[in-house]
């Protein structure tokens, strides 16, 4: 005999992936997104010029500084900050209505912008940091990647220690060795975290229904 599993209403919740440039939060990223129906990747906006294959509006929103500007002078974003020279930032109304509606978000965002985020909406934040096995592997895949010159690659070495110990500010550290053990662990976080009882605003209703049935 089987039974449907009943659909408990709960809030959405917001998935934060940080780490240094190059210990591979994007691959993991794109592996729970491609996998896991129930979330979606927030795109922020930003100032710095698309990559070769970037879409915007799918990746990010290209503005320019001076329309940055203008968003951050009107509140419109949950959180915003400069890295190597450019604005980034997350637009406030359409996560806001995610999750009220249930829906979680994804996010591919640095140390500065999770402490914005945990200001405005701590309540919902689930703040994973990605670390590197060891620094020579964080050197070759910036390298392998091919899309920076010489000297971004060593700035972002560079600034990759000062990333790096933001550490203790995230609720779980994935340490990327292995990608597959590191989605493995990133699902198990998710699915933990979405059966957190202060999330799951329709289990009073659910439980008192089920005492109900059983007296």
């Amino acid at each position: 005999m089987t039974s449907e599993q009943p659909r408990i209403e709960r809030r959405g919740l917001l998935l934060v992936l940080s780490s240094p440039s190059g210990a591979g939060k994007t691959s993991l990223a794109r592996a729970l997104l491609d996998t896991d129906p129930d979330i979606r990747l927030s795109v922020s906006a930003t100032t710095r010029k698309p990559r070769p294959g970037e879409v915007d509006g799918e990746d990010y929103w290209f503005v320019d500084e001076a329309k940055f500007k203008a968003m951050i002078e009107a509140d419109e974003f949950l959180e915003w900050a400069t890295v190597f020279g450019n604005y980034y930032g997350t637009p406030r109304a359409p996560i806001e209505a995610a999750v009220s509606k249930g829906r979680d978000v994804l996010f591919d965002i640095d140390w500065q912008g999770t402490q914005q985020l945990a200001e405005r909406m701590a309540g919902e934040l689930v703040r994973v940091f990605v670390l590197p096995p060891s620094g020579e592997a964080l050197e070759a895949r910036l390298k392998r990647r091919a899309q920076d010159p010489d000297h971004v690659v060593a700035k972002r070495m560079a600034g990759a220690a000062a990333e790096i110990s933001h550490w203790a500010e995230y609720d779980y550290v994935i340490v990327n060795g292995d990608l597959g053990e590191s989605i493995a662990g990133l699902k198990a976080i998710l699915a933990a975290e979405r059966h957190k009882r202060e999330r799951m605003t329709g289990l009073t209703a659910f439980v008192r229904d089920l005492q109900a049935a059983l007296t």
